[in-house]
């Protein structure tokens, strides 16, 4: 009975989660498909060691600036669920804005490889210079490791894990031919 119980929560979970997820999802290709056309975004992806090609490994896109650039990809802006999985803030007036603008964006994946949280890099000067996605229904910050799905069969092969503090840590190692390290 214990098991049943277990397996029809985590079943419930699952199926709360699957539109927010289909949301990430849109989101992330939506970040990705504005990196092409960021000149910036791109130098300063150059700048730092990075091609084309481990971007896209990584996912890695670049939340434009605007308000609601997001309104783009998503006919309803005024979905609430685009509030619950932090990827559309409310302020006190009411008024709804996109958490992220003007940043690179890291997708951060699930075991399964779903986009369930993004972290946001300022590209010069500002704060805060990493802007992450809150606590969700799908993302636990304390329970996930940037860059796992991708090192998976890396650790495998080397035996071990290299655990490192952010993302730029984990693409740039990756970058450089070190392809069994996550971030916390």
């Amino acid at each position: 009975l214990l098991a049943a119980t277990a397996i029809s929560i985590y079943q419930a979970k699952r199926a709360e989660a699957a539109p927010l997820t289909e949301l990430m999802a849109q989101a992330a290709r939506f970040y990705q498909q504005q990196l092409k056309t960021a000149p910036e975004a791109i130098d300063y992806l150059k700048q730092r060691g990075l091609t084309g090609e481990i971007a896209k490994h990584y996912g890695i896109g670049y939340a434009p600036p605007g308000w609601q650039a997001l309104a783009e990809v998503f006919s309803d802006y005024n979905l609430a669920e685009l509030e619950t999985c932090g990827l559309v803030i409310r302020n006190e007036a009411g008024r709804r804005y996109d958490r992220f603008r003007e940043r690179i964006m890291f997708p951060i994946l699930d075991q399964r490889s779903n986009v369930i949280g993004f972290g946001g890099r300022v590209l010069g000067a500002g704060e805060p210079k990493y802007l992450n996605s809150p606590e969700t229904p799908l993302f636990e910050k304390g329970r996930e490791l940037y860059g796992l799905p991708q090192a998976r069969q890396a650790i495998r092969d080397a035996g071990f894990v290299l655990v490192v503090e952010g993302y730029m840590d984990v693409v740039g190692l990756a970058q450089a031919g070190v392809q069994n390290v996550v971030a916390t």
